[in-house]
């Protein structure tokens, strides 16, 4: 006798290393019986399920057996193995559409419903769960930070040189790299809205206290733009003015 031991989430099908290698043995005629605590232990989607049905009508397993139950190539045992399954599968449905619900009210309520973006902290209140605080060691930095884009002009590489010059760290000691950064320079959240989830075009109002005013972060959009702008004209590549053409005279830039 073989023991199989998995962690894996039994929800999707066919995502399961050891349980496919156990439905493998079977398929060899390796073993032709199951010994399981519980038929959800098996399954818990409607693909393994009827894989492990099959077995039975191939006659490759002969039986399943739980810790108050027994399952044998019977129309009337088939059936009772796929209720607990199934039942298994509409858990696992109802608890995604529940946390989704759950998610979507948050939001409308204003609380942010993931970790808190840097510069603020999550509430560590079960009775204040969903709501973030400023974070009075960090938050002054990101405030500064917009402004210095915004006002001064700096980009996002300048930025980045200003916090290693000053030791900025986050609250998990390691410090802010180049894209991190421009995540924050476009994150609205630091005025006050959010879109959950991302790119899904559902906006909420926080009930977290702003950062920034929403003139400020506007100001910080139009300058990121004019520095991608100016980026891309003043780009030089390899070669650059290396050849002049015979016709026309122009030195052009050639790619390689």
């Amino acid at each position: 006798m073989d023991i199989y031991r998995e962690s894996h989430s039994a929800k999707a099908c066919e995502e399961r290393p050891i349980f496919n290698q156990l439905l493998g043995d079977i398929r060899t005629e390796k073993f032709n019986g199951i010994l399981v605590w519980h038929p959800d232990r098996l399954s818990r989607n409607a693909g393994d399920l009827g894989a492990v049905v099959d077995f039975f009508d191939q006659k490759k397993l002969i039986e399943i057996k739980t810790h108050s139950q027994r399952f044998t190539n019977n129309p009337n045992e088939k059936f009772l193995l796929m209720i607990p399954g199934s039942q298994a599968k509409l858990e696992n449905d109802n608890k995604s559409i529940n946390v989704k619900r759950g998610l979507k009210t948050k939001c409308e309520l204003g609380l942010w419903p993931s970790v808190a973006p840097t510069g603020y902290l999550n509430s560590k209140n079960v009775t204040q769960k969903g709501q973030v605080f400023v974070d009075p060691d960090i938050a002054p930095v990101i405030k500064e930070l917009f402004t210095k884009v915004a006002h001064n002009g700096m980009s996002g590489r300048k930025i980045f040189c200003w916090l290693r010059e000053i030791g900025f760290v986050t609250r998990t000691g390691k410090p802010l790299t180049l894209s991190n950064i421009y995540v924050i320079l476009n994150n609205h959240f630091y005025y006050g809205a959010f879109e959950y989830p991302k790119a899904s075009g559902r906006w909420y109002q926080g009930s977290h206290t702003p950062l920034i005013a929403k003139e400020l972060f506007d100001d910080v959009q139009k300058q990121l733009q004019l520095q991608r702008k100016a980026k891309g004209k003043n780009k030089e590549f390899a070669f650059t003015r290396l050849m002049t053409c015979g016709l026309c005279g122009s030195k052009r830039s050639i790619k390689i």
